[in-house]
């Protein structure tokens, strides 16, 4: 597991004020009291804030030496990690200083970097729950036997105090979906403990669907059921099928004829399947029409899973994203109609270039999922990973393994695009092991097989993030896709970046994934050509919009506000990376260099700096309120790939 280590905000016990226009803070400390544009009440624990001369180490960000921490020792913090993961990173430190950690043990540590697994969730149990329908104001089918409470009195009397007075989602919509249930609910919820709606508001909202893609019961019904329609995907993964086993079986011959031909020592004769043309060997369908993107110069924003959720791309459409995608959905769950998978499909009306990625191994569940969401979802293009590293999709022979099964790709791929009149994509890495890149020769198939567009992430299976992306490597892949567009994806975080790669290679544009996760307003950068000094009173407005889209996605209850909590923090483990440009004594910051530990130029920016999970807590109880008793995170991702 990984240590979750202190900063230089160990000493704050919390933020009373911000004003957005002056980031003006006040800020109570072990050592006082601090106020003002500049205050320095953000310390470490020896009570002073040094900032003496930098120390130049190799692989660091160069930050003015009027902002670096000289030899700051930071503490581990556990004050918001479960009983079990302090065990667990107990056991890993004794491990460590161990004599015995053998090798096996080393192997074993290696095969979960990249994640922290067994990580604790806050579950609220069903009875402190209302029963949906007293929203929905309908009479609850399962009587006495639903597990979900239906006392809205004994309710009210345990539910939590209010975090605050408006509810965004009532004043934006007129009606808050969760009713008594609501955290913000004191401006609509009468004395009788009922909903009040704002009619006219309500009615005027409700006639423009602003998040599109949502299941329908009667669909998930159907596919719970197996009901769905699927002759037309099944029919072409039989054509599919049997094209690839006689194409199978002609190789085959022609096998058997070479080594005869080889054993008699004599020439080939002429006609024999060794001189075939390769194209007639090809698996060939009628291709439905497709509507045509131009991809190129455009701005991706990756499928991030788990961060790139529809609140977060939410963010990045504001600041100028082009395209945006859906996180990885799997698609037998897809197919088996799990409502929390579907989720994951949901578009805003602000996406205006959205596609859905999907992931799979197999040519006839991959083309069912594809016929399923080419009928029921609206989408742009769909997105075939081929790059998910992780172990448990890996070993099902879906993500990175398709790569490495070519014959099985070419099944899927033509079975995709035949049940599709949207474009399909793919989106892959550089090989599976280090040191053996494959992708220069799948690529040109893909071409071949009827891609619309690829894009490449320039590391391996094996290489996770330990290394720079092969910028070379990309170039080579995009040469040899012609004239089908390559997107290239790795270590961006400025335009200068951007510019480099666009002149220096054949790539049609860039995708932006860790760059995006660490300064959103990347997107904004990119197209305005400059480098944005942004304030951290405009970041905290930022995340208190992202709060806002996550009360509306996710809900204003209990639940919706955790969860809510729960991804805004697992974005803080990546979002403070961010050294602002006015720190900086060398611009831009570069994705791979760690930066010393330093002090903003207010207390709000050095919060913001913080790699103290303690000190994400704190942000986002200033957004959503006191976390619950017991309360306890630790991110998904291990962000922190520096060199």
């Amino acid at each position: 597991m990984t240590t979750v280590e202190s900063s230089e905000t160990e000493g704050v016990k919390g933020v009373s004020e911000i004003d957005n226009g002056k980031d003006n803070v006040v800020v109570e400390t072990d050592k006082g009291t601090a106020e003002g544009p500049n205050a320095t009440g953000v310390m470490d624990k020896r009570g002073d804030n040094q900032t003496n001369k930098k120390v130049e180490k190799p692989g660091f960000a160069r930050i003015k030496a009027d902002y670096v921490l000289v030899n700051h020792k930071p503490k581990l913090v556990t004050e918001y990690v479960s009983q079990e993961t302090k065990d667990q990173l107990d056991q890993g430190q004794k491990r460590k200083q161990s004599e015995n950690f053998n090798e096996k043990q080393s192997k074993k540590k290696m095969k979960v970097k990249g994640r922290n697994k067994q990580r604790p969730v806050t579950h609220i149990k069903a009875k402190d729950k209302l029963c949906p329908t007293i929203f929905q104001e309908k009479e609850c089918s399962f009587g006495e036997k639903c597990k979900f409470s239906h006392d809205v009195k004994s309710f009210m009397e345990a539910k939590p105090k209010d975090i605050g007075p408006d509810c965004f989602v009532f004043e934006s919509f007129g009606k808050c979906p969760f009713g008594v249930a609501c955290r913000y609910g004191s401006k609509h919820i009468s004395g009788e403990n009922t909903n009040i709606v704002n009619q006219e508001l309500y009615e005027e909202k409700s006639k423009v669907k602003t998040v599109l893609n949502a299941l329908s019961k009667d669909l998930q019904v159907t596919l719970w059921k197996k009901r769905y329609n699927f002759e037309k995907a099944n029919e072409i993964v039989k054509r599919v099928q049997k094209m690839a086993q006689e194409k199978h079986d002609t190789f085959s011959k022609m096998c058997v004829a070479k080594q005869e031909s080889k054993d008699a020592q004599s020439d080939t004769p002429q006609g024999t399947p060794e001189i075939m043309n390769e194209s007639e060997s090809e698996i060939k369908l009628r291709p439905q029409e497709t509507r045509k993107i131009d991809f190129s110069t455009k701005n991706y924003l990756a499928p991030l899973t788990t961060v790139g959720n529809l609140p977060f791309r939410r963010i990045c459409k504001a600041y100028g994203a082009d395209i945006t995608c859906s996180e990885m959905a799997m698609s037998l769950n897809l197919l088996q109609g799990q409502a929390s998978e579907w989720a994951l499909l949901k578009r805003h009306e602000s996406e205006d270039l959205f596609g859905v990625q999907i992931c799979g191994g197999w040519a006839d569940t991959l083309t069912k999922c594809s016929q399923l969401i080419n009928e029921n979802v609206e989408l742009d293009f769909l997105d075939l990973n081929c790059g998910c590293p992780i172990d448990l999709v890996y070993k099902k022979g879906e993500g990175c393994a398709l790569i490495g099964r070519l014959n099985k790709f070419e099944q899927i791929i033509t079975g995709m695009k035949s049940v599709l009149d949207v474009p399909l994509t793919v989106k892959m890495r550089t090989g599976i092991f280090d040191n053996k890149n494959i992708a220069h020769n799948v690529i040109p198939k893909l071409r071949d097989w009827g891609v619309s567009l690829v894009t490449l992430h320039g590391r391996s299976r094996e290489q996770r993030y330990t290394r720079l992306a092969d910028w070379d490597y990309i170039n080579q892949c995009a040469e040899a896709g012609k004239p089908m567009p390559v997107f290239g994806n790795g270590d961006i975080l400025s335009y200068e970046d951007l510019d480099r790669h666009l002149q220096n290679t054949k790539v049609a544009g860039c995708m932006m994934a860790r760059g995006a996760l660490i300064k959103p307003w990347i997107f904004t950068e990119l197209k305005e050509r400059r480098h944005w000094d942004i304030s951290a009173s405009e970041r905290f407005d930022m995340l208190k919009r992202f709060a806002n889209n996550g009360l509306e996605h996710w809900g204003s209850d209990t639940q919706g506000v955790e969860t809510t909590r729960r991804f805004l923090m697992e974005w803080l483990s990546f979002l403070y990376r961010y050294i602002p440009v006015g720190l900086l004594e060398q611009v831009p910051q570069k994705i791979n260099e760690r930066p010393p530990y330093y002090v903003g130029r207010n207390d709000l920016e050095t919060l913001m700096s913080s790699p103290s999970c303690g000190d994400w807590v704190k942000l986002s109880e200033m957004l959503l309120g006191p976390v619950p008793d017991g309360f306890s995170f630790l991110p998904k991702h291990k962000a922190n790939a520096y060199k």
